[in-house]
C-alpha cells in the first residue's frame, strides 16, 4: 500500500514522500523539467542502475569522508561542464550521504535548482532525505555548512531495502526508534514487541515504521521549519552522536545516534526529567536491536567535540531531554553543566 506524506513548505506546495513498495518507479512522472541530472554512488550504481538510466549521472563517493566542500566543489564542476542551467532538476538517488550532498548542491548551484530524492536506506527514509536539512562536514564537524531547503518530492520504496547489509538496516532503526521516543509510543513499542530479524524481513512492516517516522518528523517540521523551536526535538541523541563520529569514524550515523541517545538518557535521569526505568527500556531495545551503546571514548574528549557542535549557543546548548518514550523537552543548558552531568554518569572503566 502507498502512502503520501505532505511535508509543507513556506510559500510552496507541500514536499510529497511517497512511501511504499515500488514508489521509486513513480520517479519520471514527478519530474518537474525536461532535464534530469542524477547524483549518485557506486553502490546505487550497481544495484539500481536500470532506475537512473537514460538521465545524466554524477556519480559521488560513499561514507562521510565524501560528504564535504570538496565533493560539493567538483559537482559543481560536473554542473558546469555538462552546461546545466537553472531549468534543470537535480535528483539524489541513495542514502544519506548522497541526499545531504544532492541537496546542498541543488540549493546552491545557480542559486537553486528544483530538486527530488529517491531514498534506497532505511536511514535516508525514516529521517536524513525528509525535512530539508541539507549539510556537509567541515573537518570532520558534522553538517557544519548547510541549508535548510525541502525537495519536490521524496521517494522511499521499501524494495530497495532489501539489498542493504544488516547493519544499515540497524543504523536506519536507530533513526526510527529516536522517533519513537521524541513523538511516538506506539511506534517505539512496535519496534519493541517485533524480533529484529524477522522485521528487515518485512517490507510491509518497515514501509509502516518508515510512514510512522516520517510523519513524526512532518508534524514537527510544520511547527518549526528552520529549527528556531521546537525541530530541535529531532536532534535528540545528535549532540553526543556528532561527537562521536568526530572522534571515531568507525561508527555509521545511527550507531552514533544510538550511543548518543544512550548519555543522554542517562543525563536525563541525573536531571530527574526521566525514570531509570525508562532509560533502561530505551538502552534494553537499542541493544536487542544490535546498535551499539557505548562509543569505547572517554566522556572528556566526547566533550571537547561537544563545544564545537553548531547547535552551541555561546557558553551554552541546546539539549533535548527525553522525559518518558513518546515524550521529550528542549533545554538550553550551561555547556559546564552538561560537562559536569555527562561525566557523572560516564561508566567507570569495570563496568565497560
Amino acid at each position: 500500500m502507498e502512502r503520501i506524506i505532505g511535508v509543507p513548505r513556506a510559500g510552496r506546495t507541500p514536499s510529497q514522500v511517497i512511501i511504499g513498495n515500488g514508489a521509486a518507479s513513480r520517479l519520471r512522472e514527478l519530474l518537474p523539467a525536461a532535464r534530469t541530472i542524477v547524483i549518485t554512488d557506486p553502490n546505487v550504481e550497481r544495484h539500481w542502475h536500470a532506475l537512473t538510466e537514460g538521465f545524466e549521472r554524477i556519480v559521488i563517493g560513499t561514507g562521510e569522508s565524501s560528504k564535504t566542500l570538496a565533493t560539493v566543489e567538483e559537482v559543481y564542476r560536473r554542473l558546469i561542464a555538462l552546461d546545466a542551467d537553472r531549468t534543470c532538476c537535480i535528483v539524489g538517488v541513495g542514502g544519506g550521504i548522497v541526499t545531504d550532498v544532492a541537496g546542498f548542491v541543488a540549493s546552491t548551484f545557480m542559486r537553486g535548482v528544483r530538486f527530488g530524492f529517491v531514498a534506497t536506506t532505511l536511514l535516508a527514509q525514516v529521517d536524513a532525505s525528509v525535512g530539508g536539512k541539507n549539510g556537509v562536514n567541515v573537518d570532520g564537524f558534522k553538517n557544519m555548512a548547510g541549508v535548510f531547503n525541502q525537495p519536490d518530492f521524496v521517494l522511499c520504496d521499501s524494495s530497495m531495502l532489501a539489498t542493504l547489509p544488516g547493519r544499515e538496516l540497524r543504523a536506519g532503526l536507530s533513526e526510527a526508534i529516536k522517533s519513537g521516543i521524541i513523538a511516538d509510543a506506539e511506534l517505539f513499542e512496535r519496534i519493541e514487541a517485533q524480533r529484529p530479524e524477522e522485521l528487515f524481513s518485512d517490507l510491509g512492516a518497515l514501509a509502516g515504521i518508515v510512514a510512522s517516522a516520517v510523519g513524526v518528523k512532518s508534524r514537527i517540521v510544520e511547527a518549526d521549519e528552520r529549527e528556531a523551536g521546537e525541530r530541535r526535538l529531532l536532534n535528540l541523541g545528535h549532540t553526543f552522536a556528532h561527537a562521536v563520529e568526530k572522534c571515531t569514524g568507525r561508527f555509521l550515523h545511527g550507531e552514533a545516534v544510538a550511543i548518543g541517545m544512550d548519555i543522554i538518557s542517562r543525563i536525563a535521569v541525573a536531571t530527574g526529567d526521566m525514570s531509570r526505568g525508562s532509560c533502561e527500556r530505551i538502552r534494553s531495545l537499542l541493544l536487542r536491536v544490535g546498535l551499539p551503546v557505548e562509543s569505547g571514548v572517554e566522556m572528556s574528549r566526547l566533550l571537547r567535540a561537544v563545544r564545537q557542535d553548531k547547535k552551541r549557543s555561546s557558553e551554552s546548548i541546546y539539549v533535548t531531554l527525553p522525559c518518558e518514550v513518546g515524550r521529550c523537552r528542549i533545554a538550553k543548558m550551561p555547556l559546564t553543566e552538561l560537562e559536569r552531568l555527562a561525566l557523572a554518569v560516564e561508566p567507570d572503566s569495570a563496568e565497560r
